[in-house]
């Protein structure tokens, strides 16, 4: 049952979601890889919207010139907290009632299943498709969703991965090549495409809308252009 404080936080959103889809999101473990640009604004609407837990991964400390964009890490976090320790830090604040679990380090293949179990949904907020791919074959695994962003300069793209219903990311992906080095951002791309993110995982766990299955949107800010690819 969602008590009283609960009723009235959440009010505006259960005129659309209903006091079932808000304790869909209460019983709810997302994991958000990467809190840095993306991750900054899909774990903030995430502990906004009242998800139960939220499982914050991320083994950088923030330098200054990410602060442009991840807004959830401060002047006084640069080369002294964790990433997932400055946004948990935040985030408590934020909102007492959603749990955050974190941790500080590099997922790989022989930490994966441990670092990820028992949650509900994970979402990409990477930069790099080594750990895409390993976030990519775990959800196939497991059988559960992947929500992928990506963002460079004032492009941004997101879709999501259901297990038996869409592509793979391997697949969608298929001849990816990394980019070595800097590559530029403005902040606000990182924001909306965020704030995507964030919107397809409440989609997946309360059944609202349709999210981006065999869909790529694709989002260039500078022109004002949304399109949506067909992966099919």
């Amino acid at each position: 049952m969602l008590s009283g404080r609960e009723l009235e936080r959440y009010d505006r959103q259960m005129m659309i979601l209903g006091v079932e889809g808000q304790e869909k999101l209460r019983r709810a473990k997302v994991a958000v890889v990467g809190v840095g640009g993306l991750g900054s604004p899909v774990a903030y609407y995430l502990t906004a919207a009242g998800v139960g837990t939220l499982l914050l991964v991320d083994e950088q400390t923030p330098e200054l010139s990410n602060l442009n964009r991840q807004i959830l890490h401060w002047e006084e976090d640069i080369d002294r907290n964790p990433k997932p320790l400055s946004a948990k830090w935040k985030l408590r604040r934020f909102n007492s009632g959603v749990e955050i679990e974190t941790f500080v380090g590099r997922l790989t293949a022989e930490n994966v299943d441990e670092v990820l179990r028992d949650v509900d949904v994970v979402v990409d907020c990477l930069d790099n498709f080594e750990t895409r791919f390993l976030l990519d074959d775990y959800v196939q695994k497991r059988g559960i969703p992947l929500v992928h962003g990506a963002v460079e300069g004032t492009y941004g793209q997101v879709t999501t991965i259901v297990p038996g219903k869409t592509r793979s990311l391997r697949e969608v992906f298929p001849n990816v090549r990394e980019k070595k080095g800097k590559f530029p951002i403005i902040g606000a791309t990182a924001g909306v495409i965020g704030a995507v993110q964030a919107m397809e995982v409440i989609k997946l766990l309360t059944g609202l809308g349709e999210p981006l299955l065999n869909k790529l949107l694709i989002v260039d800010l500078a022109y004002n252009s949304f399109d949506v690819v067909e992966l099919r």
